[in-house]
């Protein structure tokens, strides 16, 4: 009889059981679906004696099968203002990033093997601001189910597959109910744990979930960076040529 029960469990277990990329992959297509999106941002960079600095900027992203495409155009304050962010992403090889510095007047592309470095002195690097793609990273084995607070949560690692990567792995936690991803632990190259990324006030446009709030929480120096979006649209028909290299210097 225990045997048998055993059995049972095991099995209940086993049907019950989901790896680590099938929870990546749901959660991928849940937020996948919005062809475009233009909102205004907030960013806000914190030091470790609690002072702020806050920056405004627009941002438009073009929905693509072999890679996004995005545009973050710095609105204010003066010092930044002007300031052009273009990302190309890219599945199978490494992300293409460029920076227009109005000051300098010229364009500079971001090198892969610098990828890890921070973005306008904030606490994300230029590989924080990469689109999440499932084909980036090794999952292994089945999501752990943990419990915070009251909440369920798919707990799980992934390890990035450039070579250029900042992360020697990182720790997702995902919402078991609606699959949205609520907090991610970037572990540096000395398998030290770097910094925390969490995931706030979600909202659903048009049936497609949309993040409203990111904060980046650097464990190693005590600063973080928070990211708002507001006034989000989605499907606006954004066009190719909005994201073409020479919009950078317009």
């Amino acid at each position: 009889m225990i045997q048998k029960f055993l059995l049972i469990s095991l099995i209940s277990i086993n049907l019950f059981a989901i790896t680590n990329e099938e929870v990546a992959k749901k959660t991928e297509s849940i937020m996948s679906g919005f062809e475009d999106s233009s909102s205004e941002m907030t960013m806000t960079l914190i030091n470790a004696n609690a002072q702020k600095r806050i920056r405004k900027m627009k941002m438009q992203v073009l929905e693509k099968e072999s890679g996004d495409k995005s545009l973050m155009t710095f609105l204010s304050p003066a010092d930044v203002k002007g300031t052009k962010f273009l990302k190309y992403e890219h599945i199978d090889k490494d992300d293409e990033q460029w920076l227009y510095l109005p000051a300098l007047k010229r364009v500079k592309r971001i090198a892969s093997k610098n990828k890890s470095g921070s973005f306008m002195g904030s606490e994300f690097s230029y590989e924080d601001l990469s689109s999440f793609s499932v084909d980036k990273y090794n999952f292994k084995g089945d999501a752990e189910v943990v419990t915070l607070d009251g909440i369920e949560f798919y707990k799980g690692q992934r390890d990035p597959i450039s070579k250029n990567s900042g992360y020697t792995k990182q720790i997702s936690w995902v919402d078991t109910k609606s699959f949205l991803i609520k907090k991610v632990e970037y572990y540096d190259r000395k398998h030290e744990l770097l910094k925390t990324a969490t995931f706030e006030d979600y909202k659903k446009i048009s049936n497609i979930w949309r993040v409203g709030k990111m904060t980046m929480l650097n464990h190693q120096n005590d600063k973080q960076t928070i990211l708002v979006w507001k006034n989000e649209t989605i499907r606006n028909s954004l066009k190719e040529k909005s994201f073409h290299k020479r919009i950078l210097k317009k």
